[in-house]
């Protein structure tokens, strides 16, 4: 099968390593025939304070060492933590969350992160995509090995999804993703740079190569089928109601494809501006406003997929956490361990998973920060063993094996 890279800018649509099958079609249709399980991962870039998103407020340290950011202890006020189990809380503005952990259908690791120190941003986000720490010459991101690991005929060209401008380096790799900025604005450009409009199937029509002229078909064929699916009359259901932001419109347009059964299995999306070295704020303020987004953002997204939850999982990421103490601008310097959060109907939740290292000076990582517990990998491995199925998730991260699971899917 000859590969053909065609890319879009601008919001439009990237068709990467474009190889699909001639049977395209009717896999689509058979994949909307059959349940398919579906992970929404979400990438928090910038370095999400996880202390003040999953509050430590059982640890005397942590009010110790952010006297003006830390957030209260669960109580009366708007602006206090929402307890989840008597040492930990949401931070207030997660609480259109909270009853999804109530439900357990959530659940949280804590002190959780890369085995790498790092505190590049570039170099951890890397790592964190390729799922190989340490290794800055792995080529490919290990959703894209797990599609490549699990290949099946039902395969669709909507398989692997990022709603970005751009494909994230966890996509990227030997299988077919596609990379949608708005799915209103779906078309094809070509690599030159001038828009490929009626003339593209009749180019690939007149194509001396019967192979290229069947990709092309069915790009067409897909660009056609997307169309079809009247995506821009999109009214969510159960009443949910997206945040009008970038990231909340991103979750809308997966929560689309899900409903249109086009065989969508990962898909992608990203949350930005998580790096508040200057006044970041407790209950209110920059980080307060970035959880806002994302609260309501997911919280809109579970509600309006309702039933279909049942075979969905959402898990969320960030390259690092940040320093145990505010630092002199009222703000928070790069750290090491994090927090994820894990939703779906699948999940065991209602608990927050992993070894808390404590916040003490001498518990810390470098004496600053909050130490790894849980290696990242072991939570992306335990989502794609147990939720997606795949029985042997050595391929997905070379050099890597969890020595025990979490055991919240």
């Amino acid at each position: 099968m000859i590969s053909r890279r065609i890319f879009l800018k601008n919001g439009g649509l990237a068709l990467v390593s474009l190889g699909f099958a001639p049977t395209f079609l009717a896999r689509t249709v058979a994949a909307a025939d059959a349940r398919r399980r579906v992970l929404i991962t979400i990438f928090q870039r910038g370095a999400v304070d996880g202390l003040n998103m999953i509050v430590p407020h059982g640890e005397r340290a942590y009010y110790t060492a952010r006297p003006t950011l830390a957030i209260a202890r669960p109580g009366g006020s708007s602006d206090a933590a929402v307890d989840l189990d008597g040492f930990f809380g949401l931070h207030p503005r997660l609480a259109p969350l909270k009853p999804f952990f109530d439900a357990r259908q959530m659940a949280i690791v804590h002190a959780c992160g890369s085995p790498d120190g790092t505190r590049s941003h570039f170099d951890a986000q890397d790592y964190m995509e390729t799922a190989t720490p340490g290794v800055k010459s792995t080529q490919d991101g290990w959703l894209n090995r797990y599609l490549h690991a699990r290949e099946h005929q039902a395969a669709t060209p909507f398989r692997a999804v990022a709603l970005a401008p751009q494909l994230p380096r966890a996509l990227q790799g030997l299988e077919p993703a596609l990379a949608i900025g708005q799915i209103a604005q779906f078309g094809i450009r070509g690599g030159g740079g001038d828009m490929v409009q009626s003339s593209f199937e009749s180019e690939y029509a007149a194509a001396a190569d019967s192979v290229l002229h069947s990709t092309g078909r069915e790009a067409f064929d897909a660009i056609k089928m997307l169309k079809s699916a009247n995506l821009g009359q999109y009214t969510p259901a159960n009443g949910a109601e997206y945040p009008r932001s970038p990231f909340g419109e991103a979750l809308k347009q997966i929560a689309q494809l899900i409903k249109a059964d086009v065989g969508l299995e990962v898909a992608f999306a990203e949350s930005g501006n998580w790096d508040h070295h200057v006044n970041e704020g407790a209950a209110v303020g920059i980080l307060a406003n970035r959880l806002d987004d994302l609260a309501r953002g997911v919280s809109a997204l579970v509600r309006d997929l309702g039933d279909r939850m049942q075979d969905v999982v959402v898990l969320t990421m960030s390259e690092f956490g940040r320093a145990v103490a505010e630092n002199g601008n009222r703000g928070t310097d790069h750290g090491h361990g994090n927090a994820m959060m894990i939703i779906g109907g699948p999940v065991r939740g209602g608990k927050v998973y992993g070894r808390w290292p404590g916040l003490a000076q001498e518990q810390r990582y470098d004496g600053r920060d909050l130490s790894v517990t849980t290696d990242f990998r072991s939570v992306f491995a335990e989502v794609v063993h147990g939720h997606l199925g795949l029985a042997d998730t050595r391929p997905v991260f070379p050099g890597f094996t969890a020595t025990s699971t979490l055991g919240f899917v």
